[in-house]
């Protein structure tokens, strides 16, 4: 079948941050051929899924817009998760990306055959593309605990990314499970709702960053519109904080080390600082370097869990009744509701929607031994397909939206060649992908992920599932197109 290379069939799994993305940086390649699938009736992607109270962004807010697109209005330095998604709703209507997007059209399957991509959804439409995106993003699959009798619970339970935002937590005693990022978020929230009786169930504790959420004034925010350098000036500086600290937790350098050694400074004198009680304090006193699980950006975890209505417990769960959780000492918490701030799975990506590429190989069984990707966007044996987002993405606490820009830029300069004629399909070699894997691993030791604690940013057999180096290496990697990486 003849391909119009010059205006191809587009079609893009997700219209979140980086399906809106992909929209307008293909539109800049004179492609208007574009079909978004969007499995919700709404777009916005995390933050239209993540409703919990508290909700919010710990990039700031001036960070965490589009580069050719910022925002004068954020109301606050770190924005809330309603203003997020308010703003990413502006984008998609100002630049159009409605008119090409299909809401409610759930994405079940996607094969590759004779050249194209043949993609079908709940709703029973088939679509055919040519080029095939997906910006399903990189935490949206919810994890919950493996715990005895979780299905056993009579109150309310829920995962805080499936929040019930009708609910009435007032007078209520609530059971939380969980630390992370989205929990210290939240749990302030439950605590300082009148009447209720907030239990914290912690496994590890995290080290938590100060991040003072002063509000924009009316004044600044004029000064914003009418000198856009400012806005620029607080992006820039804003980033090169997140840089510093992604380059503390990837190098082993004399620069590294120092501000390694600057950062956990900081995190120990805060919590010292903020907790008075001796014995609560050691439980919140994390055993792990600081930068070993993900860096908790917050300043209203500490206050409330200090509060009599806020309880820390330690001991390990034992199993979940129908009137509580029991821990290990044999003792019930009784719960009317019980919170799961147990994270996602982070090598979801695209499944579970069925996914075959060439000679109807899955994704499943291309990833069986290892979730893989070259520069985290190809996958060999599925050509001219783009997974946005992919394994060894994340950078640190670095801002989402930045990475998808610079990846979504690298996409594009795969797709001129393509269009070029310079590659028949684009499909990185199985060659290049170990390569990729295994200067992946060589980089890894350098890192304070590999200093002995367990979390998300590692996968089953100790291998990065995040990039292990400095965001401006990264950088460096995206801009340098490698043919003799791809298949000709």
């Amino acid at each position: 079948m003849s391909v119009n290379r010059e205006n191809p069939a587009v079609l893009i799994i997700g219209a979140g941050m980086t399906g809106i993305c992909l929209v307008i940086k293909l539109r800049e390649l004179g492609i208007t051929n574009i079909t978004v699938l969007e499995k919700a009736e709404t777009i916005g992607g995390t933050w239209r899924e993540n409703r919990y109270p508290g909700v919010a962004c710990d990039v700031p807010s001036h960070a965490y817009t589009y580069s050719f697109e910022p925002n004068p209005d954020w109301s606050t330095f770190f924005a809330g998760g309603k203003e997020i998604h308010e703003y990413y709703q502006r984008v998609f209507y100002k630049y159009g990306v409605n008119f090409v997007t299909k809401l409610g059209e759930a994405v079940n399957s996607c094969v590759y055959q004779d050249g194209q991509w043949t993609v079908k959804t709940a709703k029973g439409n088939t679509y055919v593309a040519d080029l095939l995106f997906s910006a399903t993003g990189i935490l949206h699959q919810p994890k919950y605990p493996d715990i005895p009798g979780l299905d056993s619970f009579a109150g309310i339970a829920m995962h805080s990314a499936r929040w019930d935002t009708s609910l009435d937590l007032k007078g209520k005693r609530i059971g939380v499970i969980g630390t992370g990022s989205s929990a210290a978020q939240l749990i302030p929230e439950l605590i300082n709702t009148p009447g209720t009786d907030v239990t914290v169930f912690q496994r590890t504790p995290q080290w938590l960053v100060e991040a003072k959420n002063k509000p924009y004034t009316d004044a600044q925010k004029k000064r914003f519109r009418e000198q856009p350098w400012r806005m620029a000036l607080v992006r820039r500086l804003s980033l090169w904080t997140f840089e510093q600290g992604t380059s503390a937790l990837t190098s082993d350098s004399w620069w590294g080390s120092k501000m390694h050694a600057l950062f956990a400074w900081n995190a120990k004198r805060y919590l010292e600082q903020s907790i008075q009680d001796p014995l609560l304090r050691a439980k919140l006193t994390p055993d792990y370097k600081f930068g070993c699980k993900r860096v908790v950006m917050n300043e209203t975890f500490y206050p409330a869990i200090q509060k009599p209505n806020a309880h820390l417990v330690t001991e390990g769960i034992e199993r979940i009744e129908p009137t509580g959780v029991v821990t290990k000492d044999g003792k019930l918490h009784e719960l009317d509701i019980l919170v799961l701030a147990t994270g996602f799975d982070p090598a979801a990506f695209m499944r579970p929607m069925e996914f075959r590429g060439r000679d109807g190989l899955s994704i499943d069984d291309a990833w069986k031994t290892k979730v893989q990707a070259y520069r985290s966007l190809l996958v060999p044996q599925f050509p001219n397909f783009f997974l946005m987002l992919g394994p060894n993405s994340p950078i640190g606490n670095y801002s989402v939206i930045a990475m998808s820009e610079i990846q979504a830029d690298y996409c594009m300069e795969l797709v001129k060649l393509w269009q070029d004629g310079k590659l028949r399909e684009i499909e990185a070699k199985p060659e290049a992908v170990q390569g990729w894997m295994a200067m992946l691993k060589s980089k890894m030791g350098h890192t304070v992920w590999a200093s002995g604690c367990q979390s998300w940013y590692l996968d089953k057999d100790g291998d990065p599932l995040t990039w292990p180096d400095s965001w401006k290496n990264w950088v460096a990697l995206m801009r340098d197109v490698k043919l003799s990486d791809l298949v000709s």
